[in-house]
């Protein structure tokens, strides 16, 4: 089985900062793409940023210049830096990874359980 599990959420003030982790563990033969998603109350889950296995990476352009994606593939790890926070980036921040195991080849969408980020103005 697979697990993947949030953490570093929390409060802070209007332009501080936050680092969020997200730990995948169990029998990962490979992982191809790691991501962040948040999902606001009342409003739609939305894609926050995204890297790939070979580095590359893209993000909602909310968040382009403060927030950084990061991986580390030694632990199957993927960060995700935010910098001059706002309150509208307060929600649930939940990771996401394309993983594939040894009883199962084939690449699956697991999804972690979200961490809250509260931003105070």
């Amino acid at each position: 089985q697979v697990q993947l599990v949030e953490s570093g959420g929390g409060l802070v003030q209007a332009g501080g900062s936050l680092r969020l982790a997200c730990a995948a563990s169990g029998s990962i033969l490979s992982i191809y793409a790691m991501a962040w998603y948040r999902q606001a109350p009342g409003k739609q889950r939305e894609l926050v940023a995204r890297i790939i296995s070979g580095g590359s990476t893209n993000y909602a352009d909310s968040v382009k210049g403060r927030f950084t994606i990061s991986r580390d593939s030694a632990s199957n790890t993927v960060y995700l830096q935010m910098n001059s926070l706002k309150p509208e980036d307060a929600a649930v921040y939940s990771c996401n990874a394309d993983i594939a195991t040894y009883s199962s080849v084939s690449y699956r969408l697991y999804w972690g359980q979200g961490t809250h980020v509260t931003v105070s103005s």
